[in-house]
């Protein structure tokens, strides 16, 4: 007979969107139980952003370390290597699980503080209030009723039913444990995930090629802010074909072989050592009995009001489960306000804007409406633009030709922003200050006003701001 358990929240998945819910709920004094079938960390800590970003860095330094040891290198900082830099990815892998496993154990003892208890198995729901959960590594299980329920499932890569994957086709998370840097990779989708890994094993020395069903890269953001990433690209001999439909693949042996349809219509062949598929990413609704739940679906997502209730009383889910955008932070924001409503406050999720970044080379990073987003709604719009090649920093950093750049897009009657975005190196970081700039409801007189560091990136936000006036002082 199995063990009983009862709680005032449980939560389902400890990726960023379960475990902050969950922390949040024990901070609010509710009794809560979290589990997690694998690491605490979900996809973002354990195979996800976290991994994917240790890996563009140690790529970036290595790609820079190349650079430093070419023999025809004119480097005016005056720094050269006697012999070229080598990589055993084995040993770069080892790292990056390093860091994983650090900040998996500082998510179990956040919880354990917030005296939140972590039960590792896998969960199957009866009803919208009980599951049984199969403890990991033993044939024991546990019954857990609980007052609310919070589903935060996470997601998967998708795999296509014409790529299987295998050995030598392989999803993001098998990319980022190989233990050798392929000769050549294929890359079935020119996405965020698909360009950031594509970039990384192309600093690591691998020949890329990209197979991409649309015309462009990186729908989400326009074509001004796509244009320096096809630059590099171009420039690093990576290969894009545009308006190809992947039809299947043929792995034999060590090389397998991709065969697609290109924008013409013919049937077209490339080989390579590795496939990628990185054509998007599924929730995760099967296989823990969603069914027994009677909540509703929107298309392949779990339905959910502004507060994100579902259609059963007590029963929440956030994060990935919900839709887009599918990113980690969306859903520690929604899994904290879940927490908040549970424990008596009034919260809505109504956010103005959720940043969204690709750290490609160079990273690029959107908060709100684009110009042409902006008109469409009826705005009259004023734009603001400024080159990181004018700003101190970003030439100190030899990050200012890359062709980035700051854009500000704003309301010509009202001077309120509607969205800030930004292309070059290092620019990740300054999505938090577009976020609130946005959230806050600034105009572009508030960040004309707001006194910048200098020398500093962020620089080229406040001379963007003065650019939608036409005054920007270092242009």
């Amino acid at each position: 007979m199995s063990q009983i358990k009862q709680c005032q929240v449980l939560v389902v998945g400890a990726g960023p969107g379960g475990y902050v819910a969950a922390i949040r709920a024990g901070q609010l004094g509710l009794k809560t139980i979290i589990v997690e079938g694998e690491r605490a960390g979900g996809t973002c800590l354990i195979r996800g952003c976290i991994p994917s970003k240790a890996l563009i860095h140690a790529a970036t330094r290595f790609e820079h370390l190349a650079q430093h040891s070419s023999d025809d290198l004119n480097d005016h900082m005056g720094i050269r290597l006697t012999e070229k830099p080598k990589i055993n990815l084995s040993q770069t892998i080892e790292w990056k699980e390093s860091i994983v496993n650090k900040l998996n154990s500082g998510v179990e003892g956040l919880l354990k503080k917030a005296k939140v208890e972590l039960i590792k198995g896998w969960a199957n729901f009866s009803d919208a209030k009980t599951c049984t959960v199969k403890l990991s590594g033993s044939d024991e299980t546990i019954s857990i009723k609980a007052e609310h329920v919070i589903l935060a499932n996470g997601s998967s890569a998708t795999e296509l039913p014409i790529l299987p994957f295998s050995d030598n086709v392989i999803s993001s998370t098998e990319a980022l444990n190989l233990q050798s840097i392929p000769k050549s990779l294929v890359i079935v989708g020119a996405g965020y995930i698909g360009l950031e890994l594509g970039i990384a094993f192309a600093k690591f020395g691998s020949q890329v090629t990209f197979v991409e069903g649309q015309d462009r890269i990186l729908p989400l953001y326009d074509k001004e802010m796509t244009r320096p990433i096809e630059q590099w690209l171009k420039k690093h001999n990576i290969e894009i074909i545009y308006k190809a439909k992947a039809t299947g693949v043929e792995d034999k042996g060590f090389m397998p072989r991709l065969a697609y349809e290109n924008a013409a219509g013919e049937k077209q062949t490339i080989t390579a050592e590795k496939v990628l598929v990185t054509v998007g990413r599924r929730p995760n609704t099967k296989g823990w009995g969603l069914e027994n739940m009677c909540v509703d679906m929107s298309g392949p997502f779990v339905k959910v009001d502004n507060q994100c209730r579902t259609a059963m009383k007590n029963v929440w889910a956030i994060g990935d489960l919900v839709g887009e955008p599918m990113l980690a932070h969306k859903a520690s924001a929604q899994g904290e306000m879940v927490a908040e409503i549970i424990a008596g406050h009034k919260r809505a999720f109504e956010p103005v804007a959720i940043p969204a970044v690709c750290f490609t080379e160079p990273e690029i990073v959107g908060v709100g409406l684009t110009p042409d987003e902006a008109k469409a709604e009826g705005y009259e719009v004023k734009v603001g633009k400024f080159p990181f090649a004018a700003i101190g920093k970003a030439l100190a950093m030899q990050a200012g030709n890359d062709g980035g750049f700051v854009r500000i897009t704003a309301c010509a009657k009202t001077q309120l922003i509607l969205g800030i975005h930004a292309v070059g190196a290092h620019v990740a970081e300054l999505s938090n200050q577009f976020a609130l700039a946005l959230e806050m409801r600034a105009t572009v007189t508030d960040l004309v006003q707001t006194i910048h560091v200098h020398p500093t990136l962020g620089e080229a936000t406040m001379e963007a701001a003065m650019a939608t006036f036409g005054q920007a002082i270092h242009s």
